[in-house]
């Protein structure tokens, strides 16, 4: 879902100013209500959160829908392995993240979409593995695929997302062939909320959204 910053060094090479030590363009993210459809299950925020960052050449992206999907601490690391062969991890917060990857994702356009995906979820926490591939263009050819490993909580109101890690796919490091057939339905049926609302919890009130959890 998140494949920039270093990944995009190799895919994109014209990143390469943009990423430079010179002064980085700074996003500005408004502070908005999150919408209750994109918050009502762990589905609807991970759907939303591919939408947010997805777009063409030219168009910002939905910051601010995308930020309401985030604690005020969710941290970003991205992984993967640099040109000479040596493993990184690049950590980031929110507002980190979206400065330096979003004037490539307007410059160059970005679609991502959701292949598969495994879920695990334990009372108020959850993890999910979630495969992707990457396009310039909504329907132009897969520049590259890999995994996310997302985890969430839930507050008694709604899930939030506290942190995203991710990999690229590579020829030495393949997609499972087990998370690219979806143990979990990327679209339920309406009302089905199995594994997805805690005991207890209550749906997302719009007329009083909950405070963001740190």
């Amino acid at each position: 879902m998140r494949v920039v910053l270093y990944g995009l060094l190799v895919l994109m090479p014209q990143l390469l100013s943009a990423q430079s030590d010179t002064a980085r363009p700074h996003i500005v993210v408004p502070t908005i209500n999150a919408r209750p459809e994109d918050v009502a299950t762990i589905d609807a925020i991970l759907r939303a959160s591919y939408e947010t960052i997805s777009g063409p050449a030219g168009q910002p992206r939905q910051w601010g829908r995308d930020r309401t999907l985030y604690t005020r601490s969710a941290y970003f690391v991205e992984t993967g392995v640099r040109p000479s062969g040596a493993g990184y991890a690049h950590g980031m917060t929110y507002q980190e993240y979206a400065d330096q990857a979003g004037p490539e994702l307007e410059r160059s356009g970005y679609y991502e979409r959701e292949i598969g995906r495994s879920v695990v979820v334990f009372g108020h926490v959850a993890s999910v593995m979630s495969a992707w591939e990457a396009r310039t263009e909504e329907h132009g050819p897969v520049i590259a695929r890999g995994a996310n490993s997302i985890q969430l909580v839930n507050d008694g109101h709604r899930w939030w997302i506290t942190s995203i890690n991710w990999d690229s796919e590579r020829p030495d490091n393949p997609i499972p062939a087990t998370l690219l057939t979806p143990a979990y339905p990327l679209h339920p049926v309406r009302g089905d909320t199995t594994a997805i609302t805690p005991p207890g919890s209550r749906p997302a009130d719009p007329r009083a959204p909950p405070a963001r959890p740190e």
